[in-house]
């Protein structure tokens, strides 16, 4: 009777070798599912998540409109008008499409007398510029005629202005003004609906749940921390989990692979 084993034996090796040559030409992507890091998961603490973002972000540059506000443009108005220019458009653009129109019009008054195609060739580099330069001299006139060439510090006045919505008066607010405000964009909502934190929904569905269980201490700071975050870490496609720092208390809610 012929014995199989050492036949066997042969191909299971060549499986193998298989299987390790197909490892190495392919990329290090890994299945989300219950049996990995799931398992291993500690109560969410949202003070040590903080503390460890704020570690892992140091290397990156930090959020377009905190860092304007460090370059010296930290009115309220150069914020909505930095945010509006943000909008479907990279931080690496928009930033300095933002200081090549404060270098040349830095405050409300001097922006309104400008022509639309003046403000359109300054910002040419932001998606949708042409809407975006009449949306900002139409907010420039009005800021100038109505309220004196200063925007106030109240969120239903600045979401009057076309082109700015609850994400903008609420960045504007916080890094601006200082009040108390969540801003929540693609970043924040992704990772914090991640985490498991909030429940999924529209960014204004996620403010609101942010508001209930978000210490105030961390209102302004969490969109300087998950900006930089969502886009080099917690990114929108193969999330870098094998790297991230707040890994353990991370559900990874909806991540079917990651790096």
């Amino acid at each position: 009777m012929c014995d199989d084993r050492g036949a066997d034996r042969a191909s299971d090796v060549g499986m193998a070798r298989t299987a390790a040559s197909a490892a190495k030409s392919s990329p290090d992507v890994s299945r989300a599912d219950p049996g990995d890091s799931r398992n291993r998961k500690v109560r969410f603490d949202i003070h040590a998540v903080i503390d460890n973002l704020r570690e892992a972000v140091a290397p990156f540059a930090d959020a377009a409109m905190f860092e304007l506000r460090d370059r010296g443009y930290g009115t309220a108005f150069q914020q909505l008008v930095a945010c509006i220019l943000s909008i479907r458009t990279l931080d690496e653009v928009s930033l300095p499409a933002a200081v090549r129109l404060f270098d040349v019009a830095p405050d409300a008054e001097a922006m309104s007398r400008m022509t639309v195609r003046e403000i359109d060739r300054l910002i040419g580099t932001v998606t949708f510029h042409e809407p975006k330069a009449r949306q900002i001299r139409e907010m420039a006139v009005r800021v100038t005629e109505e309220f004196g060439g200063d925007v106030p510090c109240d969120f239903e006045v600045m979401t009057s202005f076309r082109g700015v919505g609850p994400k903008c008066a609420s960045l504007a607010l916080g890094v601006a003004c200082d009040a108390l405000e969540i801003a929540v964009d693609v970043h924040v909502n992704r990772v914090t609906t991640r985490w498991g934190y909030v429940d999924a929904g529209s960014a204004e569905v996620v403010r609101r749940q942010l508001m209930e269980k978000l210490p105030r201490a961390y209102w302004i700071e969490i969109n300087r921390l998950l900006v930089p975050f969502g886009k080099h870490v917690c990114t929108g496609n193969l999330p870098k989990c094998s790297i991230c720092p707040v890994l353990r208390y991370c559900q990874q809610v909806g991540v079917r692979a990651h790096r």
